[in-house]
């Protein structure tokens, strides 16, 4: 039911973000960037489609706990039983969500989400893609019974309701504001600013803020500033969901201290080795002191990339509708298909040059994909496929003549 909640919802999502863009256009808001917001949903693409291909350490440790440590299991048939998932299962979000805030190898995956420097319902899709540990903090549920479809159902339920939360667009909302996450709270989440850093944890309910001290209100006199203080300056999803790791690696290859090598990863948010402080400083711009990484791309560069995105849409729908009934070396070549450009993408929205180079190797490559496994594709994937390979290369040859245009 879960994955069934999730794909019903993507409709939806795109609804709600076309209407936000409107309105955006309307009041010249501002908040929408081509290059980030387009990041921010290939980010959420690359998310959903590489759970499909991977074991699910997750439903592994659930089955375990359920069959030997668990009560007997609620009634799936049961409203209470929903009804207490669902606030067990936020007031567990909570510890989890402020966890990834404070200890450095779950910020490595969860710094993802805020590295967006707009604010805009592109940015709920901005997840990452090397979260290991999450499951630990729901092991609660696992024991006290739960049942498998009703622990990934309001997990699910959860996800959806986050989404509507990341607009500058919605105001303030009197008395819903007392019990429930709202835009205005969430903004104060994505904040850098010291005053508002590290609050508003809460996914469905903001009660626990409350209880626990980490509530703040948003205040007029008090601009949000989105973003890290240690921004990614890149639209590349692999380096944008791997860079926190990289550098906390880094560190623990580089200090000198055997203890330093070891303790970093559970170290509070930020925490390096005193010798890597020393030898490596990384120099954080204030909050409000930053310049947003806007580098100059060409139109053909940003259609070209809207297209791509589009049609890794189609192709994601597809994966999730079908991936069941396809055997593990189709699943790889649809994730293939919907990732590579998703990356090319962001090259190009660099203004990366070298990028034209590897969309033609991306292109040559995803044709000989369909021939090696065109016995296992329906005839109309198999046109389809076709005829986006033929325009994607009309695309590609569109972008480069334009380059060589601009460098006469």
């Amino acid at each position: 039911m879960a994955a069934k909640i999730i794909l019903f919802a993507i409709p939806f999502f795109f609804l709600l973000i076309v209407i936000e863009l409107y309105f955006n256009y309307r009041r010249k808001a501002g908040a929408y960037r081509i290059n980030d917001a387009l990041t921010s949903l290939s980010l959420g693409l690359i998310s959903r489609t590489k759970l499909l291909i991977t074991f699910s350490l997750a439903a592994t440790v659930y089955g375990w706990f359920t069959n030997y440590f668990s009560l007997t299991l609620m009634s799936a048939d049961s409203l209470a039983t929903w009804a207490f998932s669902f606030v067990l299962y936020d007031f567990l979000y909570y510890w989890y969500h402020r966890s990834s805030h404070q200890i450095n190898f779950l910020w490595a995956s969860h710094v993802v989400h805020h590295q967006s420097e707009e604010y805009n319902l592109t940015t709920a899709l901005r997840q990452t893609s090397s979260s290991v540990f999450v499951w630990l903090f729901y092991i609660p549920s696992f024991i006290l019974g739960i049942p498998a479809e009703v622990f990934f159902s309001v997990s699910a339920l959860n996800l959806v309701y986050q989404f509507w939360v990341h607009t500058q667009l919605v105001g303030k909302l009197g008395w819903f504001e007392q019990v429930f996450v709202t835009p205005s709270h969430h903004r104060v989440h994505h904040a850098q600013n010291e005053y508002y850093i590290d609050k508003n944890h809460g996914g469905v309910f903001i009660i626990w803020d409350k209880l626990f001290g980490t509530f703040k209100q948003e205040l007029d006199s008090e601009q949000v500033i989105y973003g890290v203080r240690r921004p990614v300056k890149s639209f590349n999803p692999i380096w944008v969901n791997f860079h926190t790791w990289f550098s906390l690696l880094n560190d623990a290859v580089r200090t000198s201290s055997w203890f330093d090598k070891l303790r970093i990863w559970f170290m509070p948010t930020g925490w390096r080795p005193q010798d890597m402080m020393e030898k490596f400083p990384i120099i954080k711009q204030p909050a409000g002191k930053q310049v947003k990484y806007d580098p100059l791309s060409s139109t053909y560069s940003k259609y070209y990339s809207v297209f791509q995105y589009s049609i890794s849409v189609f192709f994601t729908l597809m994966f999730l509708q079908h991936s069941a009934q396809l055997s593990f070396p189709i699943q790889v070549m649809f994730w293939i298909l919907i990732t590579w450009p998703l990356l090319n993408a962001g090259l190009l929205l660099e203004g990366r040059q070298f990028a034209l180079k590897i969309e033609f190797t991306r292109l040559f490559v995803s044709l000989l994909l369909v021939a090696i496994f065109r016995s296992q594709l329906a005839n109309w994937l198999l046109v389809i496929t076709l005829i986006y390979c033929f325009i994607s290369l009309i695309g590609s040859l569109a972008i480069g003549s334009n380059l060589k245009r601009q460098l006469i």
